[in-house]
């Protein structure tokens, strides 16, 4: 059975970090891009950065870079999103895919998490 299973959310302050993990069950990571989304209600989902599979690449969505970092370790079946100095804007459903291709479009994605909240609040 493939799954990709998110953790680490939750609600945070604005200024506040969080880490959400990616793990894959069912198949192993190395060969696959990783991609993070999120969706805010009443928003399309936004593509937020992903990772090649070796790890040298990496991209941002302009709205969180300087904030967010993603990270991989292959030989845990992990990847993880770094997320500091939150705001309320960050409010979303976080989701992480892998796929084939290096991209944060989502068509370009295969199999998908069922997805983390987090809540920036005061």
């Amino acid at each position: 059975q493939v799954q990709l299973v998110e953790s680490g959310g939750g609600l945070v302050q604005p200024g506040g970090s969080l880490r959400l993990s990616c793990a894959a069950s069912g198949f192993t990571l190395d060969y696959y891009i990783i991609g993070w989304f999120r969706q805010a209600p009443g928003k399309e989902r936004e593509g937020v950065s992903c990772i090649s599979s070796s790890g040298d690449g990496t991209f941002y969505a302009d709205s969180v870079k300087g904030r967010f970092t993603i990270s991989r370790d292959n030989a845990k079946n992990v990847v993880y999103l770094q997320m500091n100095r939150l705001t309320p804007e960050d409010t979303a459903v976080y989701y992480c895919a892998a796929g084939d291709n290096y991209s944060v479009l989502s068509w370009h994605y295969r199999y998908w998490g069922q997805g983390t909240q987090v809540t920036v609040s005061s």
